[in-house]
């Protein structure tokens, strides 16, 4: 991460003045963290960082993106027993929230069974999305865009100021012919516009599977199936997404990577004296 970024983070989580740590000697000392569940790790490297920022040793057991035994340890740390303590908690902030990430999106991608590619959305943490999304793609997932200059995406209030059809025309006349235009569509008809329109991806929104197989029935009927990338998006969760997979879109978007992940629980704890 950037030195800025590490820094914001670091003064944030020390204050002004840190009592508590003042109060260990500053000793050398080994510590573990270790994952009291079964998850999909990540983080580490971020982990690596924060711990080197505080002078300290770190070595990672696990490689990131990989399955983790619950009471597996995953990172051993040696050095300053004050800095270790100063450190626990961002570097376990890190790790429980990608991790948790990591592992939701990991169970979304085997419920899919390979037959779609399953994707974040902006739907982020201010601040902390560089490393939400690192952690989707971490669990085996796609990061979809980072920010609105990524891609031209139509979404509804756009439509409802000015028209699919004039959206569709400003964007092929004022977009990179590098950007890629997706539009969000809420009916088959507006995804028959999209289609023929220019776009190159269409995103099948609050539909239901059997609605949007039926439009990529239409869409083959009309010989424009092969023109346009077909992603499915809104109220997709790890419950109904086998039946999103089956339908034939190419990629399923879901909020719920970021949204609903729950923070694994990981823990660090002081070994021994390490002198």
């Amino acid at each position: 991460m950037l030195r800025s970024e590490l820094e914001r983070f670091v003064g944030e989580d020390l204050g002004e003045w840190d009592d508590s740590s003042s109060l260990v000697p500053e000793i050398p000392a080994r510590a573990v963290i270790i994952a009291k569940e079964d998850c999909i790790i990540s983080g580490l490297a971020e982990a690596e960082e924060i711990f080197d920022y505080f002078g300290l040793e770190a070595e990672r057991l696990f490689d990131e993106g990989e399955f983790v035994p619950a009471a597996s340890t995953v990172i051993t740390v040696c050095g300053n027993a004050r800095k270790i303590l100063q450190s626990e908690r961002l570097v376990l902030n890190f790790m429980a929230r990608m991790s948790g990430i990591s592992t939701i999106t990991r169970e979304c991608v085997l419920c899919a069974g390979g037959r779609a590619r399953i994707a974040a959305t902006r739907k982020t943490t201010p601040g902390f999305r560089r490393f939400e999304k690192k952690a989707v793609f971490l669990g085996g997932g796609d990061t979809h865009r980072f920010n609105l200059s990524d891609a031209v995406l139509i979404k509804d209030n756009h439509i409802k100021i000015l028209g699919l059809e004039e959206c569709l025309c400003r964007a092929r006349n004022r977009a990179s012919f590098t950007k890629k235009i997706e539009v969000e569509v809420e009916s088959l008809g507006d995804m028959l516009k999209a289609a023929t329109g220019g776009a190159d991806i269409i995103m099948f929104d609050n539909m239901a599977p059997a609605e949007i197989a039926a439009g990529i029935e239409l869409l083959q009927n009309y010989g424009l199936r092969t023109r346009v990338l077909l992603e499915a998006s809104g109220g997709i969760t790890r419950d109904n997404i086998k039946e999103y997979a089956a339908c034939g879109v190419d990629v399923i978007s879901l909020g719920a990577l970021t949204r609903n992940a729950r923070w694994i629980d990981l823990s660090l704890e002081i070994e021994k004296d390490a002198s």
